[in-house]
Order: structure tokens, then C-alpha cells, then sequence
């Protein structure tokens, strides 16, 4: 069950990169690093039984499918000489200069990197890979580089290591490969990924594709016969390939519950032409001759990728009505595809700045892992924010006035477009213009949207409110810091206040209380320093009245337990619901009408557990008299409760803004069921809502959307 891997050679590794690096420092740079590494690595063995310098040459080797420079192929032919030999930092940078030594200490770094299945040690480690690799993202592509020749010969491991090796490689490498734009790196990686986590799957579907491989490979086979004499005929020097699916993204697809013969661009051309407008040309003949699937255009050459990808998609009906997706870009457009940044590396003294800028595109990216890392207070919200934000979302691509690329969740609004261009515009924003109109700030972004923000000196900072609709943790964090530093500003300024006031009353000199009583008070209430005493004070975590007691030592400890336990003690409300005079007594809501504050709500004795609190409108009450008692809601709450909602809809519906309208009105949703009708559809949710003034806001909102017909609360 093994997979070939190459039996690479140095001259091998030097003959291929010459093809496309001649440079004779290069060359020599390449043929020092493997002597270097093969004296290090000798007699050392892999567990495949092979000699321990084919990995690395392997490594190596992958590595020039992207064209890499002296510097990184020497790196790779040396990344493990620090972690496995006697190899120091410092004897590389001498032999080898500072930028291979960056690399390979880089990724030896990593590599010392323990993963467990604990969550929090799981959600730091992918802090630390993410954070790390993005300082350099040279070392980020000879690691993936290492990892997929180790996950090629990934069979020699036992079958629980091989398991989480492929379940570290899906969930970390494969969505920065993505990012990158390393598609076919990415792609190698999932199907291996896939072959060891779930290998009843995976070769199902490779039998599935072999079964119908020459009806395949023939309805293929003509299409690129009648589209090329289309082209030719037009005088468009072309050259057309059959695109193969890749497993891993038909098995995602199955997962979503379509069916394999349902999978329709498994059926895919890839069409190569020399210019873009070749590429507009090209599109126009297939879709004269070939009727297109509605919705399934995409122009990402007009509108390219974040990651730089470029490339004209469409689906059409053809052979025998059987539906082909087709891609249409030019060579250097395929390059950029298939190896993302790595294609713009420049080996050449005379760099250009349209390489530069697009690796200062691409490296963006990166630094917003890293600001994230900043905001994030815990590890696990850190890559929970990483997912969401950067590596798993559905994105939308939208421009600045002057026309750079911003990509963004779908979802986002004017102000996470502002808090994504700098956090200083977000927090100066009082207006936004989206394609030459104004609109709320709430306004939802699409794809091509071009959005200029109005900001004013005069601006005291973002709305609180905001939190309610931005959808990016960037903008949110952005927002929650800006108010808690004022908020603790604000408390150290009051806490100062008190204590200077306080000693001016009772004439004591403010320097000399505080050089004799600070340490006392910091001790005592367990503060790090003066600001840290000032803002507890300004907070109310104690009374001045405590402080000058302390400072004074009126109080003996006898007179301090006398007086605490004379003091009256204020009533313990511990239920949502009180029931007059029966604050102890058990209360709980009832499951059938799931009742929220802002309801009109009466409580119903059960036989030995308590009061159940119903809506006064359910039906399983309202004909009772008995056993029926007066309760009303806790005043303050601000706890978010179940209800359910029933949302009818038309056959065009989108449940996603459904979704997005729940989460910029502050609703959780729970759980989403699908009720099918023949006119109509129904979707059953239930929702987490703090209450029906917040629940009619989102009622509201449903109805915005043209294909919601009606909702209403259920009950059971």
C-alpha cells in the first residue's frame, strides 16, 4: 500500500534546477548544503529502510516544481541537520549565510512541536506553528514541502500515528497551503490526508472513478476535440488538458450529502491561452456553442483572489447534455494557481516591483494571524478566530477607491472593512459609501463592492453597538479593546479622585500616606501596583471607607468579624422567575412554549417539582384555573433563552442569510431543522435570545429577506 516516492540523486536536484536557475552561486550553494547534510545524515536510516539523505533530497525535489531559488533548496536539503545531528545554528549561518539558517532553524522549531489530542494544547501549538511560520514564509514552504514527503511514505508508521500525522496535516497544513494559493501541493496533501483518516471512503470513491473512467476519459476526451477545432477555427492558439477531481474534494462533497454521479465538474476542462483577452475571447465561443449553467460564472481574473489566483470558471451542457466545468486562463495564470506565492519568487538580482507587491499582498495574510495572536486572549480563541477569520471562511472580494483587493468573511459589514484596512479608520469611521451610494454601517458587503469609509477627527471612538453586527474577531476585538481601555481609564481617574479627595478631607498629606500605606494596600487587597489600587477603587472592588479603616487600624480583627456579621444581609435572588414570597421554591421554564423575558408568563404548580412557567397564551394552560400562581420575569437579566421559531420560505431561499441576520441582531442559533412542503419550505429553529424586544427586531429583519413568507413562535 505504499506510494512511490522518487530515488532523487544531487545531479538529479542540480540538472533541474539549472533548467531554470542557472546561476553558478546557486548551483554551488546547492551542492555545499547536500555534502554538508549527507555527511551529517550518514548511516542514519529512514524507517522505510532508505538511506536518511533521500529525504531530504526529496524535499528538495519537491521544491523545484515551484521554481525555488539556491537559498531555499539548500534549506530544505538541510532542514533537519539541527534537530538530528550535531549541527548548530551558528555553524550553518557561517557556511551557509543568515537566510539559510533562518529557514532551517525555522523549521526545526516546528518540528520540535508535540501535538496531543488535549483541545488547549492543541489550539496553542497551532498558535505557535501559525504565528511562527508567518515571520518567513520561506520556512512555511519547505515545511509543507517536508510534510508531504513524509505523508508519502506516511504507510511505515503504525496505524494511530499515521492517523494523527493526517488529521495534523488536514487541519493546520493544508488551509495555509490554501492561502497560499499552493493548490496542488494542497491538493496531494488532502487525498493523502483522507487515505489514512477514512480509507473506506477514500477508496471507495477511487473505485468509483476507475469504474467510470472510460466513459470519462471518452466523453473528456471529445469535448477537448470539439472545443479545440472551435478555437482553432477562430485562429486561438490553445492547448486544452482534462482536469482530474481530486478525492478529497469529491469526498467533501458526498459529506454534504450529494450524490457521486451528482458531482457534475468531476466532468472538467482546463483551457490554456496566451493573453487575457484571449481568455474573454476564448469564453465567448464555448458559451456561443454551449449552453452555460445559470449562476456558475465566475470571473476571477477581473476580480482575482486574495491569493492572487486567476482564472475564468464556468459550467456548461455539452456532449451528450452532460455538464463539463471548464476553466479558462493563460499560462502564467496557471503557474500562479498551482503554486501560489512560491510562483513569484525572483532569483535574479533585478526583482520587480510587481513581484514585490505580490508578495507584500500575499504576506498580509500573515500578518493578520499575527495581529489576531495580539488580540486573542487565550489560545483557543486565538485559532478559533484563525478558522473563522482566515483559513476556513466563505469569502467575499471587495476593493478600497483605489482599487486594491480586500478579502473579507462573507457576512462582513462597512465597519469590518474599515477595522480590516487599519485599525485607526475603524475606530475614527462616522460613514461609509459603498459603490458611489451611502449606507448604514450595517450594510452588507457583496463580492466587487467598492467601499469608501468617512472618518472624522472628532470621533470618540466606535459605537458599543457594533458589536451587534461586525462579523470579523479583528473588528470585535478592535471595538472590546477600545472600551476597555477607556473603561479603565475612566475607573483610575475616578479611583484617584476618590483617594486624593478623601485625604484632602481629612487632612492627610496624599505623598506621605501613600510612601507609608501602599504597600499595606496592595498587600492586603492583593493589587500589583498604584494604577492597579487606583482603577479597583474606581471600579467599586472596594470602599474607601475599607481603605481608610486599613490605613487608620481602628479596626481590630474582633470588631472587623462583629460588624460583618451584624451587617444586614441583602436578599440572594437566585431564579429568572420570582414567585412571591417563594423565592426558595424550584422554577423552571416550560419545554412546550419555551417562554423569554418581555412574555406574558404565569407559573403552574406541579406535583413535586415546583412551578413550570409557561407563556400565558400556551395552549396546555390556558383553559386551566387550578394550581395556576402570579410570577414575573427577574428584572436585569441579561442571559440569553431558548425559544423555538418556524420560518416558512420559498423554494429560492437562503438559509446563510438567514443566518447572518440572526448574528448581527445578537441571536445564537441552536439548531436548524428542514420541514419540506410542496409550495413552501420550513425551517425549525431553535434560538438563543435575551428577549422579545431582541427576538421582534430579528422577526423583522426575516421579513427584509423577499424570500420569507412568514414566521412565527412555536409551540409545542
Amino acid at each position: 500500500m505504499s506510494i512511490k516516492t522518487e530515488k532523487i540523486t544531487i545531479e538529479d536536484l542540480i540538472n533541474k534546477v539549472s533548467t531554470y536557475d542557472d546561476n553558478q552561486d546557486d548551483l554551488k550553494l546547492i551542492r555545499n548544503a547536500y555534502d554538508y547534510a549527507y555527511k551529517k545524515h550518514f548511516s542514519q536510516k529512514r524507517i522505510t529502510g532508505d538511506d536518511y539523505i533521500t529525504h531530504p533530497l526529496n524535499v528538495a525535489w519537491i521544491l523545484t516544481d515551484v521554481s525555488a531559488d539556491g537559498i531555499a533548496i539548500s534549506a530544505a536539503l538541510l532542514h533537519d541537520t539541527i534537530e538530528d545531528s550535531d549541527s548548530t545554528y551558528d555553524e550553518i549561518k557561517n557556511l551557509f549565510g543568515e537566510e539559510v539558517a533562518k529557514i532551517v532553524d525555522g523549521v526545526t522549531k516546528i518540528n520540535r512541536l508535540n501535538f496531543s489530542t488535549d483541545s488547549e494544547q492543541m489550539a496553542a501549538n497551532q498558535r505557535k506553528i501559525l504565528v511562527g511560520l508567518s515571520s518567513d514564509v520561506r520556512v512555511l514552504i519547505v515545511k509543507l514541502a517536508d510534510r508531504l514527503h513524509n505523508m508519502r511514505t506516511l504507510y511505515v508508521l503504525s496505524e494511530t500515528k499515521q492517523k494523527r500525522k493526517a488529521k495534523e496535516t488536514l487541519e493546520i497544513l493544508t488551509p495555509v497551503a490554501h492561502r497560499l494559493g499552493m493548490y496542488k501541493l494542497k491538493s496531494e496533501l488532502e487525498d493523502l490526508s483522507l487515505r489514512y483518516l477514512n480509507p473506506d471512503a477514500y477508496y471507495e470513491i477511487v473505485e468509483k472513478l476507475n469504474l467510470k473512467k472510460t466513459e470519462r476519459d471518452e466523453a473528456v476526451g471529445k469535448m477537448i476535440e470539439e472545443v479545440s477545432t472551435l478555437l482553432n477555427e477562430h485562429n486561438i492558439v490553445h492547448e486544452i488538458k482534462g482536469r482530474s477531481k481530486s478525492i478529497y474534494s469529491i469526498y467533501n462533497k458526498m459529506s454534504k450529502g450529494k450524490k457521486f454521479e451528482d458531482i457534475y465538474d468531476i466532468l472538467a476542462l482546463r483551457v490554456f491561452v496566451s493573453t487575457e483577452q484571449e481568455c474573454y475571447l476564448a469564453l465567448g465561443l464555448i458559451h456561443s456553442k454551449y449552453k452555460p449553467v445559470p449562476k456558475r460564472f465566475k470571473d476571477y481574473i477581473a476580480m482575482p483572489k486574495t491569493n492572487l489566483y486567476q482564472s475564468l470558471h464556468t459550467t456548461v451542457f455539452g456532449i451528450d447534455g452532460q455538464l463539463f466545468e471548464i476553466q479558462i486562463r493563460t499560462y502564467e495564470m496557471d503557474k500562479i494557481a498551482e503554486y501560489g506565492i512560491a510562483s513569484h519568487w525572483s532569483y535574479k538580482e533585478n526583482k520587480t516591483a510587481n513581484t514585490k507587491d505580490m508578495m507584500e499582498k500575499k504576506l498580509e495574510i500573515f500578518r493578520s494571524i499575527i495581529e489576531l495572536n495580539e488580540d486573542s486572549k487565550t489560545p483557543e480563541e486565538f485559532i478559533t478566530n484563525v478558522k473563522k477569520d482566515i483559513l476556513f471562511n466563505d469569502s467575499i472580494y471587495v476593493y478600497t477607491p483605489k482599487g486594491d483587493v480586500i478579502e473579507l468573511p462573507k457576512g462582513a459589514t462597512c465597519v469590518d472593512f474599515a477595522y480590516r484596512v487599519h485599525s485607526e479608520v475603524g475606530d475614527k469611521m462616522v460613514g461609509a459609501i459603498v459603490n458611489d451610494s451611502i449606507v448604514p454601517l450595517d450594510y452588507t458587503l457583496k463580492t466587487g463592492d467598492i467601499i469608501k469609509v468617512n472618518t472624522s477627527k472628532l470621533s470618540k471612538g466606535p459605537n458599543k453597538d457594533w458589536l451587534n453586527f461586525v462579523v470579523t474577531s479583528q473588528a470585535k476585538n478592535k471595538i472590546k479593546g477600545f472600551y476597555t481601555k477607556r473603561e479603565k481609564d475612566e475607573n483610575l481617574s475616578r479611583g484617584m479622585e476618590i483617594f486624593e479627595n478623601t485625604l484632602r478631607k481629612k487632612n492627610l498629606p496624599f505623598q506621605e500616606t501613600l510612601d507609608n500605606y501602599l504597600n499595606l494596600i496592595l498587600d492586603n487587597y492583593k493589587l500589583k501596583d498604584l494604577d492597579d489600587f487606583y482603577i479597583s477603587l474606581g471600579q467599586g472592588k472596594y470602599t474607601i471607607s475599607s481603605v481608610m479603616r486599613l490605613i487608620n487600624k481602628k479596626d481590630t480583627p474582633a470588631t472587623k468579624i462583629l460588624k460583618k456579621n451584624n451587617e444586614p444581609k441583602k436578599p440572594i435572588i437566585k431564579n429568572d422567575i420570582l414567585v412571591e414570597g417563594m423565592n426558595e421554591i424550584k422554577v423552571s421554564l416550560s419545554g412546550c412554549c419555551k417562554p423569554i423575558p418581555g412574555d406574558n408568563i404565569i407559573g403552574y404548580i406541579t406535583k413535586g417539582s415546583g412551578i413550570t412557567v409557561h407563556r400565558s397564551s400556551c395552549k396546555n394552560i390556558i383553559d386551566l384555573d387550578e394550581r395556576l400562581i402570579n410570577v414575573k420575569w427577574n428584572e436585569g437579566l441579561t442571559k440569553k433563552f431558548p425559544t423555538d421559531l418556524l420560518i416558512y420560505t420559498s423554494p429560492d431561499d437562503n438559509l446563510l442569510d438567514i443566518i447572518t441576520k440572526a448574528s448581527t441582531t445578537n441571536i445564537v442559533i441552536d439548531s436548524v431543522s428542514t420541514i419540506t412542503k410542496s409550495e413552501f419550505k420550513i425551517y425549525s429553529l431553535t434560538i438563543l435570545v435575551e428577549n422579545t424586544q431582541i427576538l421582534d427586531k430579528f422577526c423583522k429583519e426575516l421579513y427584509n429577506l423577499n424570500f420569507v413568507k412568514k414566521v412565527e413562535r412555536q409551540i409545542n
